[in-house]
């Protein structure tokens, strides 16, 4: 079946739908709604033979949906109709949730529903709750549409149905999530953040400075007078609640041309006397408070978990991670397991702290050498075996971030996007080594040009990973620790593996042979931090600026 995924943006819900219908083998496009002309033409191009559209905020032309059957995946339940579905799901703490496919037609979500669903809501952001639960129903959804959408004998239920649970809502606007700070509490105020993370965040003012408030985290010790900043640390600020205290991590001005950053980088010196909260380098993942590296010990395996904001890795958070890294192999530990965050494994460098800099070139380049040592760090680790986790999403330096351990595994659902083109770069974090070394040359230069998102399933046919685990949270945390056990519970082959290793790492000439491999890497990406006009200091731009496309980029148009 032919297949065009019309959207707003080509974000994590929309590459899953992608990565999913191309492994059931059929044949998709993708066209971004930016004009009504361009959309039709686009789509006439791709001559598909249905239409979805997983995340849209434009209108589709009636004269595409009148003569293709087209389909906007909604999320919410059954009979939820407007804008800002799941944050009002949030905001209301809604015990339970759903997605909903319905039949394009000319007014808003008033379309007949063809597949729906729920899930239990969880307290978590609504990015969170976007990537995971909403995503992973949303692929479920898709299926039954394919099943059901040529099958004569189908009725879709209307959307006036009257025993449908959802009901018309109008856009949620900032004063309906406008922190009371002095009557809310700690929950309230996590609520309201968490109903508009990542987008649009929650307006209020910060020490005189308008601002969007994103990544908010209870905090379980500070405490202080109301809105009073209380510390600060690893770019956090910690606020005083009427019950508590909270840390913001990120901050967007409200009046600029502005992007999100960590919250000292917004508020510089208006911050001035604020002590520094420090943490170990590393804590236990229960601890309550803002923390980005944990670890944990279950039967001689260490869980090193790295949850940086988006999954970007500023200089100083890869000097950390390979610190504690570099600590953790010695530790008496027979497996180190990089974990990754809870949002994402790792999406590597972080572009919006390098346009933001002053001397960004420098930054940059400092922020890809310090990268470069984490995997150089785990690619020479002779003390124990590493497995990278990846239980959420990765791409460009995060995917050759995990493929510097000994072994990769994925849950079910992960989306992988290993390339770096796209933001024009070559590409370094060793990936003209490691990668090769899984795929062969021939594949890895298809997944680096084409610059396509994989799926999983995917990345195991094709050796980029070595195992797929359940996509179930609870499930793939209990599969993961039994086959890293797997790896040490046998004295014999445990040793037989880390021998194979050390004689690799230490009797030939890998050393040198990976740092040419680096060398050339860095040679490439030069030109692109220090040139002023390179294509990756205009691409960035656009990227943290989010600035709309002016048209489908040709390699997603399936043509």
């Amino acid at each position: 079946m032919r297949i065009l995924l019309v959207v707003s943006a080509f974000n994590s819900l929309s590459q899953r739908v992608f990565c999913h219908l191309r492994d059931r083998g059929e044949q998709v496009g993708i066209a971004f709604a930016i004009t009504e002309e361009q959309l039709i033409t686009e789509t006439e191009a791709f001559f598909p033979d249905i239409i979805i559209a997983p995340f849209l905020k434009k209108r589709i032309p009636e004269s595409i949906w009148s003569t293709i059957p087209t389909f906007i995946v909604h999320p919410g339940i059954a009979g939820d109709r407007g804008a800002h579905a799941l944050d009002w799901a949030i905001l209301n703490q809604s015990s339970e949730w759903g997605v909903c496919i319905l039949r394009a037609n000319g007014e808003y979500d008033a379309g007949d529903i063809y597949a729906h669903g729920t899930f239990a809501m969880p307290q978590r952001s609504k990015a969170s709750l976007y990537r995971n639960e909403t995503t992973s129903l949303s692929i479920r959804l898709a299926d039954e549409l394919l099943r059901v959408v040529n099958d004569s004998t189908f009725i879709p239920i209307a959307q006036d149905t009257e025993s449908l649970s959802g009901s018309a809502h109008r856009a949620m606007t900032q004063s309906d999530r406008r922190i009371d700070w002095e009557n809310d509490s700690t929950e309230s105020i996590l609520t309201k953040i968490r109903s508009a993370d990542s987008h649009p965040g929650v307006l209020d003012t910060i020490l005189g400075l308008e601002c969007t408030l994103y990544g908010a985290h209870r905090e379980g010790k500070l405490r202080g007078g109301i809105k009073e900043i209380l510390a600060k640390r690893e770019g956090a600020i910690c606020l005083g609640t009427k019950d508590g205290a909270i840390w913001i991590t990120h901050l967007k001005e409200r009046h600029l041309p502005s992007i999100k950053l960590p919250a000292t980088y917004v508020l510089k010196d208006r911050l001035k006397g604020v002590m520094e909260d420090r943490l170990p380098l590393f804590v236990h993942p229960t601890v309550e408070t803002f923390k980005e590296i944990t670890y944990i010990e279950r039967d001689e395996i260490g869980y090193l978990g790295f949850d940086f904001h988006n999954g970007a890795m500023g200089a100083h958070q890869c000097v950390r991670l390979k610190y504690a890294f570099d600590h953790l192999k010695q530790s008496g530990i027979k497996v180190l397991v990089l974990m990754g965050g809870e949002e994402f494994f790792s999406n590597g460098i972080h572009l919006n702290i390098m346009e933001d800099s002053k001397k960004s070139e420098e930054d940059g380049w400092s922020n890809i050498h310090s990268m470069n040592e984490v995997v150089k760090s785990i690619l020479l680790c002779d003390e124990v075996l590493t497995v990278s986790a990846l239980r959420r999403n990765a791409g460009a330096g995060g995917v050759f971030l995990a493929l510097a351990a000994d072994l990769v595994v994925a849950r079910e659902g992960v989306v992988l996007n290993p390339h770096y083109q796209t933001l024009g770069l070559h590409g370094s974090e060793y990936w003209t080594y490691t990668l090769p070394r899984r795929v062969g040359e021939e594949k890895a230069y298809a997944l680096t040009s084409r610059c396509l998102p994989i799926s999983a399933a995917y990345a195991q046919a094709i050796g980029l990973v070595d195992t797929v685990l359940s996509e179930d949270d609870e499930t793939y945390r209990e599969e993961l620790h039994r086959y890293c056990f797997s790896l040490c519970e046998d004295d014999e082959r445990y040793d037989e593996l880390l021998d194979a290793k050390r004689q690799k790492i230490n009797h030939t000439a890998f050393a040198e042979e990976i740092q040419r491999h680096r060398e050339a890497e860095l040679e490439q990406m030069y030109p692109s931090f220090y040139d002023p006009l390179s294509e990756f200091n205009r691409l960035r731009k656009d990227f943290v600026y989010k600035l709309c496309p002016i048209q489908t980029p040709n390699y997603l148009k399936g043509l």
